[in-house]
């Protein structure tokens, strides 16, 4: 926000604020769904599990597209939206089978400019049945 000769007022940098859904299916964990500060959110990764914590698909697709709608959820609890995102980090069980549909997602979900991204494979999720995880930073810009 701009002062009357035009300085630019920042914000507390040092502020932490925890951004929650209800219900807060990370809370058992003591995992925080988002965080919000120095001006950005920070949201831990969504699986495809729905507001009881229980995956809601085998398919691939349909765990990420849940991932991506849990995402959206949180992001909205914070004032933001999938326009504000700026880094995606999504984690895959199936990197070879998967690629595709990974592609699917972010053209269902993302627009340009398209945020910077990061997919990796890894050996296993928090589940045993979980094959997608999606993490992503955004631009605060209340």
């Amino acid at each position: 926000m701009a002062t009357e000769n035009g300085a630019i007022e920042a914000r507390n940098a040092t502020e932490i604020e925890r951004i929650a859904t209800v219900p807060d299916w990370y809370e058992p964990y003591k995992i925080s769904q988002a965080i919000r500060a120095g001006g950005l959110i920070h949201v831990s990764g969504q699986a495809g599990i729905d507001e009881q914590g229980r995956t809601v698909s085998d398919d691939f697709l349909e765990q990420g597209r849940q991932a991506f709608a849990n995402v959206e959820r949180v992001l909205a609890a914070a004032g933001a939206s999938l326009a504000d995102v700026i880094k995606v980090g999504i984690f895959v069980t199936d990197m070879a089978a998967h690629l595709g549909h990974v592609i699917t997602l972010r053209e269902e979900f993302l627009s340009e400019p398209y945020p910077a991204d990061t997919l990796l494979e890894v050996s296993a999720l928090a589940q045993p049945d979980w094959r997608i995880e999606v993490e992503v930073t955004a631009l605060d810009r209340r």
